[in-house]
C-alpha cells in the first residue's frame, strides 16, 4: 500500500507544470487544452515544462490499466471515402481489436484545420492513441496531444518539426520503379499527372521519376501536372495531354483517385497512351493496369504497433517505419 501511494504522490501535477512554466494553474489548463488564444510563447512554455516534468494530462492509459476505460484509437483520413483509407483502417482495427481496443475513423477533408479540431476533439474524448494521414504540413500543433499523454503516429505522411512515430511507404522508390519500366518498354515521353504538390508522398514520387528520367534524357518535365486530386479533375488533365501535338506515350496516374479518372478519359482510345498508377485497387487488377503499390496492411499495422509501443513506454525513441513499394506490371503498359 505504501508503494502505491508513494506513486500516485510523484506523479506530477498540472500545479506543478504551471510553476515551472511560470504560470497561472488556469493558463496552464487552457495551454495543454489547446485552447486558440494562448500565445505561442506561452504555450511553448508549458509544453516544455510538462514534457520536462513528463506530465500527463489525459489519464485513458492509466483508467486502462486499472480496467476502468476501454481503449479507443482514433484515425484521421483525408477522404473517407477512398478504398486506400478504407484498407488503411481495417488493418489497423485487425492489429488493436485483438487487443479490445476500438476503432474511431474521422475525415479532415484534406484540411489542416479541420484536422486540427478533430484531433482536438478525439483528444478531450479521452482516445488512447491518434494515428493520422495529417494535411498539416507543420505538425508541431501535436505536441499538446503528446503532453497530454496521447500517442500521435503518422501513416502515410511523415511528421514535420515534430519528435514523432512514423509509417510512410517508400514512395521515392516509388517513383523510380514507375519511371523505370516506362523507360524499359521504350517510352521517352512520359506524363506524370500529380496529387497536390505539397504532399510528401507527391514529393517523394516526383524525385524518384527525376532520378531516373533525368539522367536518361526522358521527354517529361512539361509534361508534368500537379494538384490533381480527383478523377474529375484527372479526367480534364488527360484530355488536355492527349490533346498536345506531341502527346505523352505514357502516364503516371499519382494516386487512385487520378488512375481512375484516367482509365475513363482514355477507354476506347485506340491510340491510348501506357498507364500506370500508385496503388492497387481491386478494379485496377480487373482491367489489367499497372500499378506501384506497397502493402497498406503492413502499413496500418505497423502503426497500430508502434502506437501501442507508445503507450507501454512513452521514454522508447521515435520510429520512422520505411515500407517497401513494388511494381504490378500488367497490360496497361505493355506487359
Amino acid at each position: 500500500m505504501t508503494s502505491t501511494q508513494t506513486g500516485a504522490t510523484s506523479r506530477p501535477t498540472l500545479a506543478q507544470v504551471a510553476e515551472r512554466a511560470g504560470v497561472s494553474l488556469k493558463t496552464a489548463s487552457r495551454a495543454l487544452a489547446g485552447e486558440s488564444y494562448v500565445s505561442a510563447k506561452t504555450l511553448a512554455s508549458v509544453l516544455s515544462a510538462a514534457a520536462e516534468l513528463d506530465y500527463q494530462r489525459n489519464a485513458a492509459a492509466s483508467l486502462l490499466a486499472s480496467g476502468r476505460l476501454a481503449a479507443s484509437f482514433g484515425l484521421i483520413t483525408g477522404d473517407v471515402t477512398n478504398p486506400f483509407y478504407s484498407a488503411l483502417a481495417q488493418a489497423i482495427e485487425d492489429e488493436i481489436r485483438p487487443r479490445g481496443v476500438h476503432l474511431s475513423v474521422a475525415n479532415s477533408r484534406e484540411s489542416a484545420e479541420q484536422e486540427g479540431r478533430v484531433a482536438r476533439d478525439l483528444a478531450d474524448r479521452q482516445t488512447t492513441a491518434v494515428i493520422t494521414v495529417s494535411a498539416m504540413t507543420d505538425h508541431r500543433e501535436y505536441a499538446q496531444l503528446q503532453a497530454r499523454g496521447i500517442p500521435v503516429v503518422f501513416v502515410d505522411r511523415p511528421a514535420e518539426n515534430l519528435a514523432a512515430d512514423s509509417v510512410v511507404f517508400d514512395n521515392r522508390e516509388g517513383g523510380r520503379l514507375a519511371a523505370q519500366h516506362l523507360l524499359d518498354a521504350g517510352h521517352r515521353r512520359i506524363a506524370f499527372i500529380g496529387d497536390y504538390a505539397w504532399l510528401p508522398t507527391y514529393r517523394e514520387r516526383l524525385a524518384g521519376m527525376g532520378d531516373v528520367l533525368d539522367s536518361a534524357g526522358a521527354d517529361w518535365r512539361r509534361l508534368l501536372r500537379t494538384d490533381i486530386h480527383d478523377a474529375s479533375a484527372a479526367r480534364e488533365c488527360m484530355r488536355e495531354l492527349q490533346a498536345l501535338d506531341a502527346a505523352p506515350t505514357a502516364v503516371v496516374a499519382g494516386n487512385n483517385r487520378i488512375l481512375l479518372g484516367v482509365m475513363e478519359e482514355v477507354a476506347g482510345h485506340s491510340d491510348r497512351p501506357a498507364v500506370i498508377g500508385f496503388d492497387d485497387p481491386e478494379w485496377a487488377r480487373v482491367l489489367g493496369v499497372s500499378v506501384v503499390a506497397g502493402d497498406v496492411e503492413t502499413l496500418g499495422r505497423q502503426a497500430a504497433r508502434l502506437a501501442i509501443a507508445r503507450l507501454s513506454d512513452r521514454t522508447r525513441p521515435f520510429e520512422s517505419v520505411t515500407v517497401p513499394m513494388r511494381l504490378v506490371a500488367r497490360r496497361s503498359t505493355g506487359a
